[in-house]
Parts: structure tokens; sequence; C-alpha cells
């Protein structure tokens, strides 16, 4: 444990003061200003005192001077966060030789990585929990109206489940820092991965729907073709993180699946009139949000094991 938390403190404070990690911050702290400020001016002429869910709107309103949501750009930055916290923790201390000495003191092997880790996940938190609580300081001042105590729970929800997120692609940053010598290549890697997931996945995830159900001119067809199509899609993180989100942060919305169902069904005027009660919202995202979870897990056991069993020769 005190090696853990050795390496913990040192690799958190390589974190905070590192120019990476500046430049990251600013960059989200000052996306997420910009996409809460337009949305609150959109929507501070609409909200009045018994406004439903006018403060959670904030989160993923966009406009067209900003065709961007709060929600979007932490579903497209994170990630880069991420990659950037995770793309050189292990190849660059063995690129450096200072790999080997750190293993030959008295710290236990596995100490490295779970503190590696783990340092990673605080300081994503940090970031998000600054943002998030500057941002709806900012929503509060601008539109005049507080965060109900639903909306709260909705939005903590949101940071932990961005949080995890966040984790998911630390952990593939990690992974390729020990699968690859060099810092550049894991780094490429990383954003390839993120650049598949989220500008490829869905043309792929089309494709897939064309070729095993055609869309055809009858309804089966059509709607076979985009439950496919769905499906096919969440295997990308980004996706399922998409997914959840809009459902947690907009209690009207459903899931793309149910939608579709609502579309399909002979009556559905009853359906879609009331929006979902936090516990029914919850329900429905957790499968993404166990899934996301489980790629996480799945991703950081591959990098522990594969840490454990490498071979470290002093430089």
């Amino acid at each position: 444990m005190r090696g853990l938390l050795t390496v913990f403190k040192k690799e958190l404070q390589d974190d905070f003061t590192s120019w990476r990690f500046i430049i990251l911050f600013l960059l989200v702290l000052l996306a997420g200003v910009a996409s809460v400020w337009i949305a609150a001016g959109n929507i501070r002429g609409t909200v009045t005192g018994t406004s439903s869910f006018a403060f959670i709107a904030l989160f993923t309103t966009s406009s067209e001077a900003l065709p961007f949501s709060f929600l979007t750009f932490i579903m497209l930055f994170i990630p880069i966060v991420g990659i950037a916290l995770g793309f050189d923790a292990i190849n660059n201390e063995k690129n450096n030789g200072t790999l080997s000495r750190l293993v030959s003191q008295p710290i236990y092997r596995d100490a490295v990585i779970n503190g590696k880790f783990l340092a990673g996940v605080v300081t994503i938190s940090v970031m998000l929990v600054s943002i998030i609580l500057l941002v709806t300081g900012l929503g509060v001042r601008m539109i005049g109206v507080a965060p109900t105590s639903e909306e709260a729970i909705r939005i903590f929800f949101f940071l932990i489940t961005t949080i995890i997120y966040g984790a998911f692609w630390l952990g593939l940053g990690i992974l390729f820092s020990i699968l690859m010598r060099r810092v550049a290549t894991s780094a490429l890697a990383s954003i390839a991965i993120w650049i598949f997931f989220a500008f490829f996945m869905s043309i792929i995830a089309q494709m897939i729907a064309n070729g095993m159900a055609p869309a055809g001119d009858t309804m089966e067809s059509q709607v076979r073709n985009i439950e496919i199509q769905i499906t096919a899609s969440r295997i990308s993180p980004i996706a399922l993180f998409q997914e959840a989100m809009i459902v947690l942060l907009i209690p009207g919305w459903r899931t793309m699946g149910q939608i579709l169902q609502i579309q399909t069904s002979a009556d559905t005027s009853f359906m879609l009139a009331n929006p979902l009660s936090l516990g029914q919202s919850l329900l429905m995202v957790w499968p993404h949000l166990m899934i996301i979870i489980l790629l996480t897990v799945v991703l950081f056991a591959i990098s522990y094991v594969k840490f454990m069993r490498e071979e470290i020769r002093a430089a």
C-alpha cells in the first residue's frame, strides 16, 4: 500500500504540474463555458420560476452560433484527455530508464500500474468536477434558476458516468503504452481508435445493417435495418455514452430502440407526453453504464496482466 501511495502521489503531482494537463483543462473549460453561455442565452427568455428541467437543459442545448452542446464537447474531449494522460505512462518510463530503477525499489510491480491508473482517474475526476461546478455556477447566474434536487442528482450521475467514460480512454492509452515501445506510436494508435469510434463507426454500422437487412419498401424491412444499425453502433463506447447521457439529461427522451418501437406502435399518444422519472431514466441507461464499466475493467485487466508478465531490463 505504501508503494501504491508513493507512485500515486508522484503521478498526481506530475499530472497537475504538466503543461499537457493545463492546456487540456483550459481547452475543455473554454469549450464548456462557451457552450453553456450560448445555451443560457437561448433559454433565458423562456425560463420561468416553474419551468420543468430548465436548468439541466443548459447541458444539452445548442444553437446556430455553436452547434455543439456541453454534452457533445464532453463526449469528444474527454477521450482526448484520457488518452493524453495514459499514452506514455509506461513506455516513457522505459525509454528514460526510470522504470527499471523504480521496480528495483521496495515497491511491488503492480503498485506501479495501479498507481498510474488511479492517479489518472483522480486527475480526470478533479478536472470534471471543477468544470461542471464552474459551468453550473455560470448557468445559475445567467438564467437565474437553481437546479432542483432531481436535476442535481442527474448532474451527479452524469459526472460519475463521465469519469468512468474517461477512465476507459485512460485504460486504452495505458494499454498501448505497454504494448508499444515508442511514445508517438502509442499516441497515434490511441487517437486512431478514438477517430474510428467517433467518426467511422456510424458509417460501418450502416453498412452492416444494409448488408444484413437491406431497407426495402416495407415497414418491417426498414425497422429491421434500423434495429441492426442501432445494435452495431453500440459497439462504440462513444455511442453508448451519448445515448445514455441524452436519456439522463433529457428526461423526456428515450433510447433509439424505444423511439423506434414508439414510432411503429399503433397507439403512441401517451408514450412521449410525460418525462421519465429519475428512477426510470437510470433503469433505462443502466445497461449502457454496465457495458462502459465492463470495457474499462477489461482494458485495465489486459494492461495489468501484460505489464506484470513483461520483462523489464535496466537501460
